[in-house]
């Protein structure tokens, strides 16, 4: 079965639409929140080449998805 992992945010509407049809699809998947999360935010934007548009849906390590149905949330550069 595929690993599934989720990046995003609670706030953003669309990282809510995609956990929806995973749970309604059955499949497990790890969640991460990139802006609670440095470290999330560094891996998703590893996996996208520095995209900054969630949700990021991966399977099995590879993005399969950036936003959601052609809409997606921008995640706010974090304070230093």
């Amino acid at each position: 079965m595929a690993r599934f992992e989720l990046f995003g945010t609670n706030s953003c509407p669309f990282t809510q639409e995609v956990r929806d049809w995973l749970d309604w699809q059955g499949h497990d998947y790890a969640e991460y929140n990139v802006e609670a999360d440095d470290d999330a935010l560094d891996r998703m934007q590893a996996l996208t080449s520095g995209q900054r548009t969630i949700p990021v849906l991966v399977e099995d390590g590879k993005v399969v998805q950036i936003g959601w149905q052609g809409r997606g949330c921008a995640v706010n550069k974090r304070s230093t």
